[in-house]
This record gives C-alpha cells, structure tokens and sequence, in this order.
C-alpha cells in the first residue's frame, strides 16, 4: 500500500501545471493569462493582431514545457479575452508594461527570462528597462526601428486602425477586422506603443538575443538592434515576420540561448 501511494505522489509531481487565470491590472484592467508548466518561469509576449493563444501553435511552448520550464502568457489589454478600454488613458505611459510588471508581482515571481515576438519584443525592451527581475531576454522578429518615436510604420498603422488605410495597411486591417479584434484598441496599441531609446538600450546588461527569420525585413535592422545592447548577440534562422516564430529552428535557437 505503501509503494503504492508512493508512486501516485511521484507520478502527481510530474504532471503538468496548467490553468487559465486572471487579475486585476495596477489601473483595475482584467488580464486574463495561462500558466503552464513547473519549474524556471518564462514569461512570452505576443505580437500585433495576435493573442496569448499565438503561442499555442509555435514549436517553442510545447519544447519549453517539456524542458521543465513554468510559461506564463498573458493576454496583453486590447487583445483576446482580456478587457479591450476605449479611451486613450489607459494606453499611455506604458501601461501594457506595467501590465506586465504587476502579472509577474502577482504571481510572486522573484527573478524570470522573457521572449517576446514582433510587437512583444516592443513591449519586452520597455520592460528591461523597468524589470530587473528578467536575467535574459530574446527579442524575436524586431529590427532597431521602434527606437525611434517618430517611426512612420507605427504611425501609419495608427491612422489605418482610426479608419485611414493605404495599400500597406488595408491587408492588416482586414485581417483583424475577420479575426473580430478590437480596431480601436489596436489603434490605440499602435497610438502610444512604447518607445525605447538607442540610449535606454545601451544600459541593459543582461545577455539578449536578437532573433529573426532569413527573410524577415520588416521592422528595420536586426543587427544595429543586437548591437545597441551591451551584451546582445543575433541569429539568423529559417523564416519570415509571419512564421518564424511558430518554427522548429526558432525554438531550438531560444533553448539553446536559455
């Protein structure tokens, strides 16, 4: 009886942790996010038109969760099942940042890596600037161009979310617009997106990784992106803006780095 029980508590020590849960943000915003996994916790950060369950269809949550590591994935405000505010407050000064910041208090995380992709890579080198917590950090699909407050991509995709397309944009719009996400929201997103300056960067020492795909182009140069950090590598795998995440290249690349 003894073996027995005892092997019941060793199979329950390996089971996977997995719950979808929410909190109130530092401004009362719902922030809904899945916790998945035991052991080192890894915060990932979804991109533009996208939500938490992005991840789902990548190679690199199924082969961090086997590794033994704790995923955490919100969705960031405005996107998903987490509330969507209309009103232009609740954007400013970095407020999905600070979104961030109070997940990972809530949760009592003392010290965690983060990977962000495309737009969450944005947001993920704001919050190196504000988490001393993070020990490293893998900037996906981002070029150096989001330093720069007056980029005129995030400009433009602004205006396209408040109604004003172009032939650049109307792609994009249409595809939230079939996906029924909030164009407000994602105007705001894009309206008061944070910035990180050239010089912000240079004060990050943790080890970053700089990672994209052969045929990724947009969102500027990856390589002035790597360099602008003290101790930031690049890598170059398989793939384009759209779907290097989701790989098998780009995943064994972050485990590797982790």
């Amino acid at each position: 009886m003894r073996i027995l029980l005892a092997l019941v508590l060793l199979a329950q020590s390996f089971q996977i942790y997995s719950q979808t849960e929410q909190f109130e943000s530092f401004d009362g915003t719902t922030i809904v996010y899945t916790d998945e996994g035991q052991g080192k916790p890894i915060l990932l950060i979804h991109g533009f038109i996208n939500t938490r369950k992005s991840w789902d269809r990548s190679v690199l949550k199924e082969m961090l969760i086997a590794k033994g590591y704790r995923v955490i994935i919100p969705d960031q405000r405005g996107n998903g099942d987490s509330d969507k505010p209309q009103d232009d407050a609740s954007y400013q000064n970095n407020a999905e940042v600070k979104d961030l910041v109070a997940l990972m208090n809530h949760l009592g995380i003392k010290k965690y890596k983060a990977i962000g992709y495309s737009r969450g890579s944005i947001i993920l080198a704001k919050l190196l600037t504000k988490d001393k917590r993070i020990k490293k950090a893998v900037l996906g699909g981002m070029g150096i161009d989001f330093t720069n407050s007056e980029w005129e991509i995030r400009k433009m995709f602004a205006e396209a979310f408040a109604g004003n397309t172009n032939e650049t944009t109307e792609g994009a719009v249409a595809y939230a617009k079939s996906i029924k996400a909030d164009l407000r929201s994602l105007h705001l997103q894009q309206k008061y997106q944070p910035v990180t300056t050239k010089k912000e960067l240079a004060k990050i020492k943790r080890k970053i990784l700089i990672l994209a795909g052969d045929v990724d182009t947009s969102n500027g140069n990856k390589e002035a992106l790597s360099k602008a950090f003290p101790k930031g590598t690049l890598q170059i795998v398989k793939g384009d803006n759209n779907t290097t995440y989701r790989t098998k290249g780009f995943s064994e690349a972050v485990l590797s780095f982790l």
